[in-house]
């Protein structure tokens, strides 16, 4: 019988094993591969700092354009307000649903308990 804990049954095992094998098979070899990876390394760097500076140029950009965006909305904002906006001191016959207001004197009652106490 075998042991379920011997190495060479284990897939998880042989899998690490094959991929040891792979890397060493491209791993450079002599000054030319080194020279490749450096160089590769190199391009890498400078590719991240290029990134970040124009993450840095957007985001500046985009906080420079901020108060001319707000100006911008609030304009429109004012119009559509302006737009919907109703006369106030216009023809009450011309709005349906108003009503006409009664004019004549009013008086207020007073209940007996707003008399003053004593």
């Amino acid at each position: 019988m075998s042991d379920p804990h011997d190495p060479r049954h284990n897939p998880a095992w042989q899998a690490a094993r094959q991929w040891q094998a792979r890397a060493r098979q491209t791993r450079p070899q002599g000054l030319l591969g080194t020279l490749k990876l450096l160089l590769l390394w190199v391009l890498f760097g400078v590719m991240m700092v290029v990134a970040l500076v124009l993450g840095l140029v957007f985001l500046l950009l985009g906080w420079a354009l901020m108060p001319l965006l707000r100006y911008r909305l609030k304009k429109r904002m004012e119009q559509m307000r302006a737009d919907q906006a109703q006369d106030v001191g216009g023809d009450y016959h011309a709005s349906p649903g108003r009503h006409e207001t009664l004019e004549g004197h009013y008086e207020v009652k007073s209940d007996e308990h707003d008399e003053p106490r004593r």
